[in-house]
């Protein structure tokens, strides 16, 4: 867990600019005065329990970070973090959607893209990862963006690099999470692997999303995806939890995972 070395009413004032609110604005959205509010944020007036979750709420901040900012109000935190291996139920849940995606591919991640699940299809285009890359998690975008990880097979490097930087940074700007910054920066070091520069061009302009377009020794794969989350989460793991479902762009694709699950 973070530690807070800001006060309650920095944090929150950090996180009200993060979200582009005006005092105002948040006061009137959180049935609080814009005086008070301004008090809390300049030290002058200490926040409940319970105002620091109205705000958190209106603000949406993580529960991690919600625990720092109870943290720094001198409360224990609010928010529990269990191992994924103790929420049975979404653990159950997790592995479902895992199983019941098949033939297609889907990996379960963290807020970091670090691996926690993966159905036997994402299993099998993963084993081709150097097991220095696995170490001491994999991490699903290193893993696709490194040079010595799938990165040659990406046809269309270019572009699903921009994709994935554009990806990280948003998700570094909405979360705050630890260690997204130096993921981002580690990213945006990589060389381009040889022959990349004819798929660094601008998206097809005829797609809908952008593809992920992988040279596999069974033939070449088109995939978009779904992202999945859990409803309402209470907990911290829970809720920086992701399902990635990949789905088959093309008939091609589509009948080439088919074969393979064959």
């Amino acid at each position: 867990m973070t530690v807070a070395q800001e006060s309650v009413g920095t944090l929150l004032r950090q996180w009200r600019e993060r979200r582009h609110r005006s005092q105002l604005d948040v006061s009137i959205a959180a049935d609080v005065s814009t005086r008070h509010l301004s008090f809390v944020e300049t030290g002058r007036s200490a926040p409940s329990r319970q105002m620091i979750e109205r705000l958190c709420d209106e603000l949406e901040v993580p529960l991690r970070e919600r625990n720092v900012l109870h943290l720094a109000a001198g409360f224990a935190p609010v928010h529990q973090e269990r191992p994924l291996e103790d929420l049975d139920a979404a653990r159950a849940a997790i592995d479902a959607v895992l199983a019941g995606h098949e033939p297609y591919p889907a990996v379960a991640v963290n807020v970091r893209w670090e691996l926690l699940a993966a159905n036997e299809s994402m299993s099998r285009f993963l084993g081709a990862v150097p097991d220095r890359l696995r170490q001491p998690r994999l991490n699903i975008l290193r893993a696709t963006l490194h040079p010595d990880g799938l990165a040659p097979q990406l046809r269309n490097y270019g572009q699903w690099r921009a994709h994935v930087l554009r990806r990280v940074r948003r998700q570094l700007e909405r979360t705050a999470a630890e260690g997204l910054a130096e993921l981002l920066a580690e990213l945006e070091s990589y060389p381009a692997p040889d022959g990349a520069g004819e798929a660094a061009g601008p998206a097809d302009s005829d797609g809908v999303v952008v593809p992920l377009v992988l040279a596999t020794p069974y033939g070449e794969l088109r995939l978009s995806y779904v992202l999945s989350v859990f409803g309402a989460p209470r907990d911290v793991t829970l809720e920086e939890i992701a399902i990635e479902s990949f789905f088959p762009a093309d008939d091609e694709t589509r009948r080439l995972l088919q074969s393979l699950a064959g």
